[in-house]
């Protein structure tokens, strides 16, 4: 028996405190500056217990106090770093991934601990585990696409900076969505091309528009070139949507969108719109990214979390075998429990 799991059995209360105290200093650490009344707002803690926990914390050299609020010094930097794995093992991660490996029947699932569903830095802290996975996966000459979404848009953000290989190139792997640039998929092959030293190109042309003009804008010499990277890239990051949220985003009539959840529909992929089998409801006019060219692609990775996302994970993972699959372990655990159910 090793050390934490002879502490599970002799001082379980123990884990609840490191639980509290590695919230604690991330939320400093991505808010930072910020004072004791906007951490215990943030944690939904009461000050008092904010300010006990605060000064330990301090005293042990791992936050600095000024007059703009609270900093993680380096030393705190580090700790949660090792302190992000050790929930790992205390919450059971490995095995849980290896869990959804076997009930995806997917390459492989790698799973950040908590909901962000209810907490916003599982959110952050997604993106940085989906980060520094991707880095790990580009070569020279690759092509990226990414898709849109405020999941990617983490993705981005959490990037470490820093050159991987030369000539990559980063392309949209699908047109414009919404009315929110930070989340845009240009936006997100931008920021993601600034952070690792590569070149991008962007996709001007929104993801919903009628057949007579995409037939036009498909004729434009840049756009005919940009959707051959997207028919040629070797490594695809995208989000995984909800067929309800989504649908919503391409302002579908609402009648349509009542007719897809009726018949079934759980996710959203690509323009495809998919029951929790993998079976597809519908296709609407997109830009992009086929779901045959989505096929062919050699790295695939699907984002996403919390446990409304249940569903569409499970649709997607149906989609292909030889795929990531990242997520949160709200998602996680739906997903096994939806699965278990349905044996019943």
């Amino acid at each position: 028996m090793d050390l934490i799991e002879l502490e599970k059995k002799v001082v379980p209360e123990i884990f609840d405190i490191i639980e509290m105290r590695y919230n604690i200093l991330r939320t400093i650490y991505y808010n930072q500056p910020i004072g004791r009344r906007g951490l215990a707002y943030e944690l939904n803690i009461g000050e008092r217990t904010i300010r006990t926990e605060v000064s330990i914390l301090k005293e042990y050299g791992l936050l600095n106090i000024e007059s703009m609020g609270m900093y993680v010094t380096e030393e705190g930097k580090n700790v949660i770093k090792e302190l992000g794995k050790v929930m790992h093992r205390i919450k059971g991660i490995s095995d849980l991934e290896k869990a959804l490996e076997e009930l995806l029947k997917v390459d492989k699932v790698l799973i950040t601990p908590g909901n962000s569903d209810d907490n916003g830095l599982v959110l952050k802290d997604m993106g940085k585990t989906t980060s520094i996975y991707l880095k790990k996966l580009i070569d020279k000459n690759y092509i990226i696409g990414v898709t849109g979404g405020t999941t990617m848009a983490h993705v981005a953000e959490e990037m470490p900076v820093g050159k991987v290989a030369d000539d990559v190139l980063i392309t949209p792997a699908r047109g414009g969505l919404g009315k929110d640039v930070e989340t845009q998929s240009n936006s997100i092959a931008a920021k993601l091309a600034k952070k690792l030293d590569a070149n991008y190109r962007l996709l001007h042309i929104p993801d919903n528009i009628d057949k007579a003009t995409l037939d036009a804008i498909l004729n434009i010499s840049d756009i005919k070139e940009v959707i051959k990277l997207i028919d040629d890239m070797n490594l695809l990051v995208f989000g995984i949507g909800r067929a309800d949220t989504m649908a919503e985003r391409r302002q579908l009539p609402k009648e349509r969108i009542e007719g897809l959840i009726h018949r079934g529909a759980v996710a959203e992929a690509f323009g495809h719109y998919f029951d929790i089998d993998g079976n597809e409801i519908w296709e609407s006019l997109t830009v992009g990214l086929s779901l045959e060219a989505f096929q062919n692609i050699d790295n695939v990775i699907g984002v996403a979390g919390g446990e409304g996302k249940a569903e569409a994970i499970m649709a997607i993972a149906s989609l292909r075998k030889n795929m990531t699959i990242i997520t949160d372990e709200g998602a996680a655990r739906k997903i096994l429990k939806i699965a278990k159910k349905a044996t019943k």
